[in-house]
């Protein structure tokens, strides 16, 4: 089964960039086309770039490594979060701190104050040892460290790949990457610059839909490369197996029923999908729709950024 369909890619608006006058010319190898003002992303080479990725990220967790998920624009906080949780990788959704990576055993002092302070039992004051306005201090002091450091509170050491949502609201999290030469998995919008990408998904990094797509298809490949570093273990000559967290064992027999299910319907699936005349199915297709103005953009979390993904009326 492939890992996205184009159909998916047209449904979640992932074809659709910036206006025209926002663009970045290194882009110009991934564009399509151009309607009504906006251009229009190669979806074909989109689905190329795809299978890439996830073949990497896969490879990569497989042989032990880790994916930290960064994203903190609006439209991506929830599905960063929501994904890496789901298979036990570090996040970071809410703001960037510098020297996150590049200073990160201070970063790490900073985790472990926040742990410290979460055993505090801030609803009894007479046996905490503080005063009402000592644990109100308290208190705000742990809410701002779990918003900025709460995804990462069980990373270690420096990630061995990143998956980023937006690479230019995200460029300080991008040069610490590359001063550490940790490889870069995002979406490449048609302002972006791709020569700070290692592994590129061309696509819109803007409407909900295709970041929450993106970002579930790059957890799918961590999951599958947890699987593979299990069969790994299992392979093993002799030595102790080493064991399994809570989650990494939901999310196997998760993976298998799925896949099981998967399996008994796939026949009848084939069987039944036939092209839909009325929804696009090539680039070709979405490029007409957006000249005739047929095409639904995808809607923006963030107002500012959907006038600049909508079509002049």
């Amino acid at each position: 089964m492939p890992v996205v369909t184009m159909r998916q890619l047209l449904d979640s608006g992932v074809h659709f960039g910036h206006q025209t006058r926002r663009w970045n010319p290194k882009m110009k190898r991934y564009i399509f086309t151009e309607r009504n003002g906006i251009y229009i992303v190669d979806l074909q080479q989109s689905l190329s770039y795809i299978d890439r990725a996830y073949e990497f990220v896969k490879q990569t967790v497989a042989h032990g490594g880790s994916i930290l998920f960064v994203g903190t624009k609006k439209q991506g906080q929830e599905a960063i979060a929501e994904q890496a949780t789901r298979v036990g990788q570090p996040y970071v959704n809410h703001r960037w701190l510098g020297g996150m990576l590049t200073n990160f055993q201070t970063v790490s002092k900073r985790v472990q104050r926040m742990k410290e302070l979460e055993e505090i039992d801030f609803e009894d004051v007479a046996g905490s040892g503080h005063t009402k306005k000592e644990l109100l201090l308290l208190r705000r002091e742990l809410d701002k460290l779990q918003a900025n450091l709460g995804g990462i509170r069980n990373m270690t050491k420096t990630p061995s790949a990143m998956w980023i949502v937006d690479t230019n609201k995200e460029h300080l999290a991008v040069d610490e990457a590359q001063k550490l030469g940790i490889p870069v998995i995002a979406i490449l919008d048609t302002n972006c610059d791709p020569d700070e990408v290692d592994y590129p998904i061309p696509g819109n990094d803007d409407a909900i839909r295709s970041v929450d797509l993106l970002t579930r298809v790059v957890a799918d490949a961590v999951a599958d490369g947890l699987i593979a570093r299990e069969e790994r273990r299992g392979g093993g000559s002799g030595a102790a197996a080493e064991p399994m967290a809570e989650w990494e064992r939901e999310l196997l027999e998760k993976h298998a029923a799925e896949q099981k299910t998967a399996e008994q319907n796939s026949a009848a699936t084939v069987a039944e999908q036939e092209p839909d005349q009325s929804s696009p199915s090539t680039a070709e297709d979405a490029a007409a729709q957006a000249e005739t103005g047929e095409a639904e953009v995808p809607v923006n979390a963030d107002a500012g950024e959907a006038a600049q993904k909508t079509f002049d009326s």
